[in-house]
């Protein structure tokens, strides 16, 4: 177990060990869950496009929980009442096994929707983290708490949505110390419009074939609820078919900005104006479309500075044959098309992502580039040879600006959909999971290495108590503080950054409040939890 130390105390330029970052996939005892996407005949769309998986220490204990989104029965009522179906939340114990604790945190019994994603944050403020469920139906949101049980607020808070809710996320987008919440939606949609497509193997429909619809946004009142400000924004002017979606602050005036990943249509990028509203800038930013000006299939979103020069950068996963696409944050509001320069489009030309994270996995002092993968049709190789469906997750080493490939060896081939990134056993290097589509999902161990490291869990006093939408410097790395980003899916909280050889940092943090902390000679290899100054 990584070194815990709740001292707050360099300045070292950061160098490192070269290695290779070492994933392996895991078995942790307890951990039993089996999604279930109920496929049929008729190939309904929603059959192939959850689930979602969190990372969040739920009880408060220093250990990450896993809580994973199930799907439901098809046809029918989804069936999400019967306990194959339920949602499932896996509590951490201490020498790495997992219990399920579904029924006893109240998280049993998941309604009539199909299961899609999770976001997870603390929404009111008291220091335990709370979680937010998307469907395809009402969405739910569970308060912990705080003794180990969820309650359904969804109803008082008035988050319960509609239609085909995807990824949502926490973020606060006016500074106000509270929470609010960005919901994607996929398609207009639904059951009893089904339609089968593809001579002469059925296929599940391409989104073309489905209008677009509007993504929601929630305003955080406080006292519990929240207010749909979805046309005041801004947000509802576009239609579009949002999957993946998530935060940063890329033209650093201070407030939090939005990507949306669309799926076979120009990206979305809201800009924060300050004011409560936002505008659509992807276009004039250079993020809307592939650098052959081709819409792209937009599915998972990773939001972060991969090239350590202090401006988040944007990572799109796409289906194969359409590259994913890198975006490079030039400054001044606009960004490059990476790909082919980084290495990454030779990379991933004929693969399709999910779930992306930027992290670091080798403690280098550079971001690397993980996606879960897999196509979204099953039946793929028989109308084009050349692809599969089934494919081992990816991770991309970052040598310097450059993106390598990563052998992850003893890897099954799966249907991967959702990715978290966090460290599950506080040993200094970043672990993932990966949701599986049909099956159990994949807990992948990092095996670490010789690099130092350093991890920050913020406390906010005036921000909100999750420390969400701090920006933060450890020597010449920046990293803002996020549960958001990836498919369908929310990571860890706590911010953690390779330090190479480099025992000491100097830790600068500038809160969402605008409050500018200095944090001198913090020594490496442990977790540092930070508070706001009041």
């Amino acid at each position: 177990m990584g070194r815990f130390a709740r001292v707050c105390l360099c300045a070292a330029m950061l160098c490192c060990a070269a290695q290779s970052p070492r994933l392996r996939q895991a078995h942790p005892p307890g951990l039993d869950f089996q999604h279930r996407n109920s496929p049929t005949p008729e190939k309904y769309l929603i059959e192939t496009m959850g689930g979602g998986v969190a990372l969040l220490d739920y009880n408060n204990d220093g250990l990450l929980d896993i809580f994973l989104v199930n799907g439901g029965k098809l046809p029918g009522d989804f069936s999400r009442r019967q306990p194959p179906y339920w949602n499932r939340l896996y509590r951490q114990n201490r020498d790495g096994t997992y219990t399920d604790v579904t029924a006893a945190a109240g998280l049993a019994n998941a309604g009539d929707n199909y299961g899609m994603g999770v976001a997870a944050a603390d929404f009111d403020n008291d220091g335990f983290t709370d979680l937010y469920i998307t469907n395809y139906g009402r969405n739910t949101l569970y308060r912990n708490n705080g003794n180990g049980t969820f309650t359904d607020v969804t109803a008082q808070a008035g988050v319960a949505a509609g239609g085909w809710s995807a990824s949502a996320g926490f973020f606060d987008y006016d500074n106000d110390g509270r929470l609010d919440l960005f919901v994607t939606r996929y398609l207009d949609w639904d059951v009893g419009r089904n339609i089968l497509c593809g001579t002469p193997f059925h296929a599940y429909c391409r989104p073309e074939k489905f209008g677009g619809v509007t993504n929601l946004l929630f305003h955080n009142e406080g006292g519990g609820k929240f207010r749909d400000v979805t046309a005041e924004s801004g947000i509802g002017k576009l239609v579009g078919k949002g999957l993946g979606v998530a935060f940063n602050d890329y033209d650093g005036d201070g407030f939090a900005d939005v990507f949306v990943a669309n799926d076979g249509m120009q990206q979305f990028l809201f800009h924060n104006q300050g004011n409560g509203t936002f505008a659509e800038r992807a276009l004039d930013a250079g993020v809307a479309f592939s650098d052959d000006g081709n819409a792209f299939a937009g599915m998972g979103v990773a939001f972060a500075d991969y090239d350590n020069d202090g401006r988040p950068d944007i990572a799109v996963t796409n289906l194969a044959l359409e590259k994913y696409a890198l975006f490079h944050n030039e400054g001044g509001g606009q960004f490059r098309y990476a790909s082919l320069s980084t290495g990454l489009a030779a990379l991933t030309a004929h693969s399709s992502g999910w779930g992306v994270g930027l992290q670091d996995f080798d403690n280098d002092g550079w971001k690397d580039l993980f996606a879960a993968q897999s196509h979204v049709l099953d039946n793929v190789e028989k109308i084009q040879s050349g692809l599969r469906y089934l494919e081992a997750p990816a991770l991309f080493r970052n040598n310097r600006g450059r993106f390598e490939h990563s052998e992850l060896t003893g890897l099954p081939a799966v249907a991967g959909r959702g990715a978290a990134f966090g460290d599950l056993n506080n040993d200094g290097y970043i672990d993932t999971v990966v949701s599986v589509l049909g099956g159990p999902p994949l807990v992948l161990l990092n095996r670490g290495g010789p690099n130092h490291w350093l991890t920050l869990k913020l406390v906010g006093t005036r921000s909100n108590r999750d420390g969400i939408g701090a920006k933060v410097r450890a020597g010449n790395q920046w990293a803002y503080v996020t549960t958001s980003g990836s498919y369908l899916s929310a990571s860890d909280a706590r911010v953690h950054f390779g330090l190479g050889q480099a025992r000491e940092a100097t830790v600068e943090i500038l809160w969402p409040s605008g409050t500018k902390q200095v944090l001198e000679r913090v020594a490496a290899d442990r977790i540092v939890t930070v508070k706001e100054p009041e």
